[in-house]
């Protein structure tokens, strides 16, 4: 090598400098050049970064997650539920019950679609595919709103304001509504889906019920024997939709069907409600003038059988005595920060 040659390597610029350089002069040229193509360019671009995925469950096996589901998944308001856990402080007494809201909202999301495509197959002149999307929507975003060790944050809100009346589901609404927002997830959900928000609302009141148009929230108090049709993301011959994932009526829904199978496999507690089984023998049928989800006579006891787990459930592992000191220990600590609270609601 040549003294020259060495002599011109050392006063040359590193690359990463002159990269840094022509990197910024070519965004201020084309900050000042944007056209309505590029903002096209760029839509497509987001739009083509989601793709179906499939997702090894430890219940459900192998879950299909179509694209306009990805694009909420890849969302970080979705991925807090990571951290999340599902059972709260259970853990404490039972090690493997660690388990997070993210994986129980992809198998409601899953058990939702499951449910939706059964029944769309049998009364294809009753809904359509888009509604059983909407409805699997509803079970990935039912938990959005869950806080710290989830439905001990619940409890300890309302202990610690009195007459606020809150609920998670009003939370997940909120969130679902600044998720949308804050990813400008409407195009894109529009271009993979065909959502509009006339769909998001139906989400929404597959998730709360029927939704209040001053305050955007889920209407409070109302009975079950209401017989006025107060939802507007659907109409009344759709009225078996909302029992799917939260149902107001009877309270069979996927939802259930989820954490009494997940949180019993992770605690290790044996359960016997079969919900493929139950699936399998259900029904859309006019009750008192609305269509709705009917199970054979003679599967009374696999009914029988999932409240019966869920008794189980709560007295050995929800309101066991260890997770309730757990509990009560808790709600102490929040109560010496109080000012986090507020910090989180508003």
């Amino acid at each position: 090598m040549k003294p020259e040659d060495v002599t011109t390597v050392e006063k040359a610029s590193p690359p990463s400098k002159k990269a840094r350089t022509a990197d910024f002069s070519s965004v201020v040229k084309r900050s000042h050049s944007v056209t309505e193509n590029s903002i096209l360019d760029i839509m497509t671009d987001s739009i083509g970064k989601f793709k179906e995925k499939v997702i090894n469950d430890s219940i459900h096996g192998h879950i299909v997650i179509p694209a306009v589901a990805v694009a909420i998944i890849d969302t970080p308001q979705f991925q807090r539920l990571r951290f999340l856990k599902q059972v709260g402080g259970c853990h404490f007494v039972y090690p493997n019950a660690t388990h997070t809201r993210f994986q129980h909202s992809l198998g409601v999301g899953h058990l939702a679609y499951k449910l939706a495509e059964k029944l769309r197959k049998e009364n294809p002149d009753k809904m359509d595919e888009k509604d059983s999307i909407c409805v699997m929507l509803a079970g990935l975003c039912h938990d959005l709103g869950h806080g710290p060790f989830s439905h001990l944050w619940e409890g300890f809100v309302n202990k610690a304001n009195p007459g606020m009346n809150w609920a998670h589901e009003d939370s997940s609404i909120r969130m679902l509504d600044y998720l949308i927002q804050d990813n400008n997830l409407m195009p894109i959900l529009a271009a993979l889906g065909d959502i509009n928000a006339q769909d998001i609302l139906f989400v929404k009141e597959c998730i709360g019920g029927p939704i209040d148009e001053q305050t955007g929230l889920p209407m409070k108090d109302l009975s079950r024997n209401d017989k006025t049709w107060r939802c507007r993301g659907r109409p009344i011959e759709k009225s078996f939709l909302y029992e799917i994932v939260a149902n107001k009526r009877t309270g069979i829904d996927v939802d259930k069907w989820d954490y009494l199978k997940r949180d019993a496999y992770h605690m290790g507690i044996k359960g016997h409600f079969d919900h493929d089984h139950l699936m399998h023998y259900c029904k859309v049928i006019k009750v008192e003038g609305r269509l709705t989800i009917c199970y054979r006579d003679k599967e009374d006891s696999s009914i029988l059988d999932m409240y019966r787990d869920r008794a189980r459930m709560h007295k050995v592992g929800y309101q066991h005595r260890g997770t309730k000191i757990v509990d009560r220990m808790m709600v102490c600590y929040y109560y010496s920060d109080l000012y986090f609270l507020e910090y989180f609601i508003h």
